[in-house]
């Protein structure tokens, strides 16, 4: 992947915590230190966002619909494989 070089200011709590990690062979850099801590947070925001969205759901419609998909699956799968037996499940 390609890199690209950045500037950025931290207090000087967070630029000894950083030092302390490399010093301690924790990262091989503080660049890696940061990369990962920004990777990090991102993933965070991102799962975030989709817990958020997840919380707009209506549980029971979506169990519903799961449950009318799987038994159409189910039916299909039985059909195709047992072409000789009729079955139907869950309607």
């Amino acid at each position: 992947m390609n890199k690209t070089k950045i500037a950025i200011t931290l207090d000087q709590h967070t630029v000894k915590c950083i030092d302390r990690l490399v010093r301690e062979e924790v990262f091989p850099s503080r660049s890696q230190v940061i990369q990962e801590a920004v990777e990090e947070k991102l993933q965070r925001r991102k799962r975030s966002r989709l817990a958020k969205e997840c919380a707009k759901l209506d549980p029971a419609f979506e169990k519903a619909m799961a449950e009318k998909g799987m038994s159409e699956e189910i039916r299909i799968k039985i059909l195709t494989e047992c072409r000789h037996v009729s079955i139907k499940i869950g309607r």
